[in-house]
């Protein structure tokens, strides 16, 4: 099985330390920084913009995995590949320039990746499949951090699994919502090898080291 990679999500991150933190995630072994932006159209919720993955550009040396849950990305991607994005996802949902998009985020050095929500089906992913390194299952509904991860994302992504075997790309598989030491391995075990945690590592009762540590035994152990 193919080694997996977490994605500290700063949406439930203390923003008052918040440079701090993200050098306790970095030296906890974290893979990647995840930083949601979100606009109050496409999703109920505001929050960051390219300044902030400009900032965590500044101060870690991890990959940034920028994912928009905005309308019109397009007038926006350019903007999060200066500040310093690692690979930027954008919804398949409500994008009718979805191949432009894609196509805008490879051009600008990006790794493009394509982002499902609960209520979408998987086969809507079938034409874009060789445009993106990723796919990102939506296992809430977004907006909002601290969510219960939904049970049928689990067969959802089983279903991803199935549609790019047997395809001459092989994108990742991301999950992100309500990702714990005991939702972990249902959705690895279903094929999924990124991981996106929020509150499981920033809202770790034990510390941001011990919530890393606690995702990372629930990988190993399925992997033994």
């Amino acid at each position: 099985m193919a080694s997996t990679l977490l994605s500290a999500s700063i949406l439930s991150a203390d923003f008052s330390i918040l440079g701090s933190q993200i050098h306790l995630v970095e030296n906890a072994g974290c893979d990647w920084l995840h930083i949601d932006v979100m606009d109050g159209h496409f999703v109920p919720n505001i929050t960051m913009g390219p300044f902030i993955v400009e900032h965590c550009k500044n101060i870690s040396k991890l990959p940034l995995d920028v994912h928009l849950m905005i309308q019109n990305p397009d007038q926006h991607i350019e903007a999060f590949a200066t500040a310093g994005a690692h690979s930027i996802s954008v919804h398949i949902e409500n994008n009718p320039n979805i191949f432009r998009t894609l196509l805008r985020i490879r051009e600008l050095g990006c790794s493009p990746a394509i982002v499902l929500n609960p209520g979408t089906p998987v086969s809507s992913l079938k034409s874009v499949l060789g445009l993106v390194d990723m796919i990102l299952v939506m296992s809430v509904n977004p907006g909002f951090s601290g969510q219960k991860y939904i049970p049928d994302s689990t067969s959802k992504i089983i279903e991803i699994k199935n549609m790019i075997r047997g395809e001459k790309s092989s994108p990742m598989i991301q999950v992100d919502g309500g990702i714990n030491q005991q939702t972990l391995p249902d959705a690895m075990n279903a094929g999924a090898n990124v991981f996106v945690a929020a509150s499981a590592i920033f809202k770790h009762p034990a510390g941001i080291e011990q919530g890393i540590k606690d995702l990372r035994k629930a990988s190993v152990v399925l992997n033994l």
